[in-house]
């Protein structure tokens, strides 16, 4: 690979040898110039200083990973600020690496922190007394498209370690819907361990805000401001009049509008493109920084490892960026559990166990509309429930019982289950969550994940995002605000608004916006608490779920008929969120380049079958022979790594950082050294056990590496245009 590699880059500079000798003789410069790229403002650059740990609280106290706290700070309490209600721009920073490190990561040392894994543990695995501060320069920039809207913020961050005679960079898209710091914890902490530049962004995603109630916006610094006071610098503002905007405050007071779902621009289908650019600008910051007169430009694509890395939706982004890529920037991929956007179940099939799938490469929309409608009711059949006192039984543990059964019953009196109980009804429910991609060992999983809201947040959100609708649309009766214990909206805590670029993680996850149901039978209700108009009875809001799986399928979901003008949601609200999944979707052609994908076999938020396992086969029918792709499913492993301290969580799963962290390795290898890339394999590992809350400590043993070539019972094949995964 390593010959093939240099070749490629040898083809590049004799390519732009002859262009430029093309441009001298037509009369043009063949001098080479640091452009910066379209579209891009720079808006700062810090030096990030610090070797040892401190307060953190100035640029000349914190370093580029840990915001200057170090292993113990990012493990220990979070960092306090000198006034809650003013906490400044580096205080902001601080928190934010902080509480973005900790979103992504097992942060217990009983689960592998510091010692599997954390900024004390060094690019070759050794496991130190280090505090890990990695010092260097931040660069600050901003992607716009002239709409004011897209605001797309990249951070490249430079340590001093860089070796400019073994040039690297790292594309670290944020995972889920963070801002900028979304893969501090996952590519950023490998890249800057290794030397890397690392070029970080929120993908057009990241936490903006908007304050409806008071006009104020978050800054590109995190700090909040009026809108006209933050003028250049603001980050997410509602395209709204403040006519519009009063109207709709009287009728819907303390509501919020958010940047992903409600900026108008789709900003998923830029994620791939938006990494893209990322790298572009950390080739423009090390040639501004290293270049000389005599050499302006030393760092191309052709001279420059670059490598595409991060997980989940920045796993999604490292994808789409291959896919994108007609410049040749990126050498190769990681993505651990990628959302993968299938565009077709047609032409590729999956087996698992000598046993066809039928269920299948559908979309993040499709899958998770359709688990939110069954998933509290599928929770109560006897295959997946249990009786422990964990937060693994959410649903139990928070008294939220009744709510699903009612959930069941609302169900089949609509027709959507069958069955004379609620133990029938959950059965039903449960197989046709199997039968829609989701795979047995996610039976358990569908209490917790859908009780902590992932399958109510975005469902809310992702099709008024696909959509383009503004936030006054209300779309399917829903909206967000901050809520008290009772679920009523709420004005949200100065203190809170004030400290969410550090707290919030760019979804409804309640740190301060919730997903509010405005058609609750007795007023709006966070969705938690929200009583049906058709069932008068708290069940989690089941007509607001039928509405936004209406919305993606384009028909009505209990009657099956086709949705109109008068139907709610209408037919051309379904129209724009359709034509908004066709933007997202990939393509499956990784044009040649080296990826790894990991994912857990346990992942109820991006279930395999309709992500990592359908978009492998896929690729093998689109790239066939000239496919360079490895895909490595760990049992054991769900999406949420950051769930693991969570008592019954702690006893069953694995984390899988350990697993992209080796999954990087190997691809730096690959590139640097032309080591063979791993085969696609299952890794199966063991969960610690114990009990629910005071599970033993992690070992290596856990978490066995995955193998350059794995016994045959492990082995991820191909027959015919089927992709083949062992029991």
């Amino acid at each position: 690979m390593k010959a093939n590699l240099q070749t490629k880059r040898a083809a590049k500079v004799a390519m732009t040898a002859l262009t430029g000798a093309v441009l001298a003789a037509c009369g043009g410069s063949s001098d080479p110039t640091n452009d910066l790229p379209a579209g891009i403002t720079p808006v700062s650059a810090t030096v990030y200083p610090a070797t040892t740990v401190g307060k953190g609280d100035s640029a000349a106290t914190q370093d580029l990973l840990t915001g200057g706290i170090g292993k113990t700070g990012l493990g220990g309490a979070t960092p306090a600020y000198a006034d809650p209600a003013k906490p400044t721009a580096a205080e902001l920073r601080r928190n934010a690496l902080y509480s973005n490190y900790r979103g992504i990561l097992d942060y217990s040392a009983n689960g592998g922190y510091g010692s599997l894994y954390g900024p004390n543990v060094t690019a070759d695995g050794a496991v130190t007394t280090s505090e890990g501060l990695i010092p260097g320069r931040e660069y600050v920039a901003v992607l716009d498209d002239g709409s004011g809207r897209k605001r797309t913020v990249i951070a490249v961050q430079v340590p001093d370690s860089f070796n400019t005679a073994n040039p690297c960079v790292v594309l670290g898209a944020s995972s889920g819907s963070r801002g900028v710091y979304g893969a501090i914890g996952t590519a950023g902490e490998w890249g800057l361990k290794k030397g890397c530049a690392v070029a970080l962004t929120d993908a057009g995603k990241g936490v903006g805000l908007y304050d409806m109630m008071d006009d104020t916006v978050h800054k590109i610094d995190g700090t909040r401001a009026t809108r006209q006071a933050a003028g250049t610098l603001n980050f997410f503002a509602a395209n709204i009049t403040d006519a519009a905007r009063a109207a709709y405050n009287a009728l819907f007071p303390n509501r919020m509008a958010i940047k992903q779902v409600h900026s108008q621009q789709n900003p998923e289908k830029d994620w791939g493109n938006d990494t893209l650019a990322a790298g572009r600008y950390a080739l423009f910051v090390l040639n501004e920084r290293y270049g000389t007169a005599a050499n302006p430009v030393p760092f191309s694509a052709g001279n420059t490892i670059v490598i595409a890395g991060s997980a989940s939706n920045g796993g999604a982004a490292s994808l789409g960026a291959a896919e994108k890529d007609s410049a040749g920037l990126v050498d190769g991929v990681v993505a651990s559990e990628p959302v993968t956007e299938m565009p077709t179940t047609s032409g590729y099939g999956i087996q698992v166990g000598g046993t066809a799938v039928t269920g299948y490469g559908k979309t993040l929309a499709d899958y998770t509309t359709y688990g939110n409608i069954y998933q509290p009711c599928a929770a109560l059949a006897a295959g997946a429930a249990m009786a422990e006192t964990s937060i693994f039984n959410y649903i139990a543990l928070t008294g939220m019982t009744a709510r699903a059964t009612a959930r069941c019953d609302g169900l089949a009196a609509k027709g959507l289950v069958s069955g004379a109980d609620t133990a029938a009804r959950a059965l039903d429910a449960l197989n046709k969550l199997r039968a829609y991609g989701w795979t047995a060992d996610s039976d358990q999983m569908h209490n917790a994940h859908y009780a902590l809201g992932n399958g109510p947040i975005l469902s809310a959100m992702y099709p008024v995002s696909y959509g383009r609708f503004p936030v006054e649309a209300n779309v399917c009766n829903t909206s967000f605000a901050a809520v008290n214990a009772s679920g009523d909206p709420v004005a949200v805590a100065p203190a809170a608004l004030a400290q969410s670029f550090a707290t919030a993680n760019g979804t409804a996850n309640g740190t301060p916006a919730t997903v509010v149901y405005n058609d609750s039978v007795g007023g709006a209700k966070a969705w938690q608490f929200a009583k049906s108009p058709s069932t008068g009875v708290a069940d989690f809001g089941l007509d607001n779920a039928l509405c936004q799986r209406a919305l993606v399928t384009g028909t009505d979901p209990v009657s099956g008929t086709a949705l109109t003008a008068a139907s709610m949601p209408t037919k051309v609200q379904s129209d724009a969120v359709r034509a908004g999944i066709a933007e997202v979707v990939l393509n499956g052609n990784l044009r040649g380049k080296p990826t790894i994908i990991v994912s857990g076999r346990s992942d109820a938020l991006v279930p395999v079958n309709n992500n990592a396992r359908a978009y492998t086969a896929y690729n093998k029918v689109v790239e066939g022979a000239a496919s360079k792709l490895r895909y490595i499913e760990v049992t054991n492993g769900q999406h949420f790594d950051t769930f693991l301290p969570f008592s019954g969580f702690d006893t069953r799963f694995v984390p899988l950082h350990p697993y992209f962290n080796q999954a990087m390795d190997a691809m730096y290898a690959h590139l640097k050294s032309g080591t063979a890339l791993p085969a696609s394999q299952v890794v199966r590992t063991t969960p610690r056990g114990g009990v629910p809350g005071a599970a033993p400590a992690i070992t290596a043993a856990h978490v066995p590496a995955f193998v350059a070539a794995p016994a045959l019972a492990n082995q991820i094949g191909f027959a015919g245009i089927s992709l083949i995964v062992p029991n």
